[in-house]
């Protein structure tokens, strides 16, 4: 894993720089903001993320490990890939990511070009818990915190609100159970009950 990389800015693109470092020069994608952070002929240092594909290795660059960090956060959501991560930071900084998800604001993030609505309402779900506010991890793992936080994300996915509630209702009997796992185990039982016709519409 390639985590930063210090060298001479010998290039710098509309979305791409290069940076050689002991006489190898590393492409990598950046915000505009990180682009714009660095200078022809300048030395610079720059966290990155390696992602190994079967036809390429892209490194993306942020100017923080901060920046870098949730962009891995990001990409661990369902339906978000390197592109679209590196869009999200590329619109919102890193405390306006971590507000939007805080307080469950699913909107900011679809006001981002390629993130639907759904996929904004898992990038709020996915990344509650995960961020560092103040140095502290915000805490959700308080039982009606969690379920709230699920009947909002499966509301935001479409459901009604009370076979929502049903559903995570009956998927807390499991025990104490994380954010993640209480989503898939209500989402289950909503599948159930629709393949036997339960549905409220």
């Amino acid at each position: 894993m390639i985590a930063s990389l210090r060298g001479i800015v010998m290039a710098i693109e509309a979305s791409t720089a290069v940076l050689e470092v002991g006489g190898v020069g590393y492409q990598v994608h950046a915000t505009p903001a990180t682009l714009r952070s660095l200078s022809l002929g300048s030395e610079s240092l720059v966290f990155t993320s390696l992602i190994i594909r079967e036809d390429s290795h892209t490194l993306f660059a942020f100017v923080t490990s901060e920046e870098q960090q949730i962009f891995d956060l990001l990409r661990s959501v369902t339906g978000v890939g390197p592109k679209s991560a590196l869009a999200v930071l590329a619109q919102l900084s890193v405390d306006a990511i971590k507000s939007a998800v805080v307080n469950d604001q699913d909107s900011v993030f679809k006001a981002v070009s390629g993130i639907g609505p759904k996929t904004a309402k898992l990038i709020t779900l996915t990344l509650a818990g995960k961020l560092q506010i103040s140095g502290v991890a915000i805490n959700y793992t308080e039982e009606s915190s969690n379920s709230a936080t699920v009947i909002a994300a499966i509301t935001g996915l479409g459901w009604p609100e009370r076979l929502a509630e049903q559903a995570v209702a009956v998927a807390s009997r499991d025990g104490d159970l994380s954010t993640d796992e209480l989503l898939r185990a209500a989402l289950a039982q909503l599948g159930a009950s629709k393949s036997v016709g339960a549905t409220d519409e």
